[in-house]
């Protein structure tokens, strides 16, 4: 069973297979949830989309709205075609 010691800070260390099993990674919050035993429950709260903020890194280059329509209309095509080319012949 894993376990893990509190600092002096009252900071824990989590053993890296909970953390796994929980998909905990940094920035992870946990909610402390007391229940009627006088325990508490641990639950990995869910994140909002602000929590998502600098994940990932600025693009290479800027893409304007044009080329998101060309890109979709493109792939709309292609996606039609492909439909079509798979449908059996009369």
């Amino acid at each position: 069973m894993p376990s893990a010691t509190v600092t002096s800070k009252g900071q824990v260390t989590i053993p890296i297979d909970v953390r796994t099993k929980l998909g905990l990674r940094p920035g992870s919050r946990l909610v402390f949830v007391p229940i009627d035993d006088g325990g508490y429950e641990i639950h990995v709260q869910a994140a909002s989309i602000q929590d998502l903020k600098g994940a990932l890194p600025p693009p290479s280059q800027l893409v304007t709205l044009e080329d998101m329509g060309e890109a979709i209309a493109a792939g709309a095509a292609g996606a039609a075609g492909a439909a079509g080319a798979a449908e059996p012949s009369p």
